[in-house]
């Protein structure tokens, strides 16, 4: 999940798995595979970088054990 700001200043998050592809206009434009469009006032290049740092960040965290699972054998 990744914050934006919306057009008029209300900030969302978004789940960045959503993203279809981003337009380069005056405003950056997000269209998702929901076919719903945003229009935010980061750029594209801030867009893109708050999901590689969100991606990162899902890599270098550990993976969740699940309840009852024994850690030695979680593979």
């Amino acid at each position: 999940m990744i914050r934006l700001t919306r057009l008029n200043r209300a900030v969302m998050v978004l789940n960045s798995d959503l993203i279809e592809h981003i337009d380069i206009t005056p405003d950056t434009v997000i269209t998702l595979t929901t076919g719903q469009i945003l229009r935010v006032r980061e750029s594209v290049d801030e867009v893109v970088e708050r999901i590689v740092e969100f991606r990162r960040r899902l890599q270098a965290s550990p993976a969740p054990l699940v309840e009852g699972e024994n850690p030695s054998t979680a593979d």
